[in-house]
């Protein structure tokens, strides 16, 4: 077989398959040895590999050696066909359908000329040409605006920059998938890094005077937030709640929130800090 087209099975599913679909999409062909559309499709699938020429990797999988992984994958009928991106499966289909309609379906896996640019631009910021990459981005944005990959990339940029509302703005059009929590902690990110001017030791000193005072308190929470000292920022924000919850519009729980999805829900400190949460808010 071409280099592009693999038998795969229990053993590397999660390599060759679910991790590879991150760098370029792959078609998983679930077959058997006794099925006759099995035998129409899976020539088709693999000429069509060939001819993308590593547009895509085509995983075929036999069933009959794999039972396990045709159980996960929750296999009822062969030939069954699933399109994997970025770890996820984003489309599939049940039988030995027509090329027409095989090649109809590839297009919905494959990437579209924008996402094509986006990972160019991803690329090139990775490699620390961010001027290059951001142009790139911008381009693929031209073609899509609804691009999430793209949206996320440029996002990024701004953020780094230091244009906060705009790469909210960018942040804010990534649609529900799998790109929306990358999506999410970076929002997080920002609005935390951009609500923590001040001066740590001024704040605990004017707190020290005055501890009924919610907008100090609330400041140096910002200000912990933004110098990743998390923990402190989450005490401070946390007594906010506990004195008056509806404080600058819930400003405190907020920005908890936005703590717990930049550390994410499996931390310590969140689980610590997202149940006193629920205990003032629910008390």
């Amino acid at each position: 077989m071409d280099h592009w087209v693999l038998d795969v099975g229990d053993r590397d599913f999660e390599s060759a398959v679910i991790e590879r679909s991150r760098e370029i999409p792959v078609v998983v062909d679930l077959w058997a040895p006794w099925c006759g559309p099995c035998r129409t499709l899976g020539p088709l699938l693999e000429r069509l590999a060939e001819e993308q020429a590593g547009g895509f990797i085509l995983a075929k999988v036999n069933i009959d050696e794999n039972p396990g992984l045709a159980q996960a994958l929750r296999v009822q009928s062969v030939p069954m066909v699933l399109g994997f991106r970025n770890g996820q499966v984003v489309t599939e289909f049940v039988g030995a359908l027509p090329e027409s309609a095989v090649r109809e379906w590839l297009a919905r896996v494959l990437p579209s000329p924008a996402e094509g640019l986006a990972a160019e631009g991803e690329a090139l910021a990775t490699g620390g040409k961010v001027a290059e990459a951001e142009s790139t981005l911008r381009q693929a944005l031209a073609l899509d605006a609804r691009c999430d990959r793209a949206l996320l990339g440029l996002a990024g940029i701004l953020a780094a920059r230091g244009e906060s509302a705009n790469a909210l703005d960018l942040l804010d059009r990534v649609a529900p998938g799998p790109l929306r929590p990358s999506a999410d902690r970076l929002a997080a990110e920002v609005r935390i890094r951009e609500a923590g001017g001040g001066d740590e030791h001024t704040l605990r000193a004017m707190l020290a005077a005055k501890p009924a005072d919610l907008e100090t308190r609330l400041l140096l929470g910002h200000v912990l937030a933004a110098g990743s000292k998390y923990g402190d920022a989450l005490e401070q924000y946390l007594e906010v709640v506990r004195r008056d919850r509806s404080f600058r519009d819930g400003a405190a729980r907020k920005a908890m929130l936005d703590i717990f999805e930049l550390l994410g829900p499996s931390n310590e400190t969140v689980e610590r800090y997202r149940s006193e949460l629920a205990k003032v808010l629910f008390s």
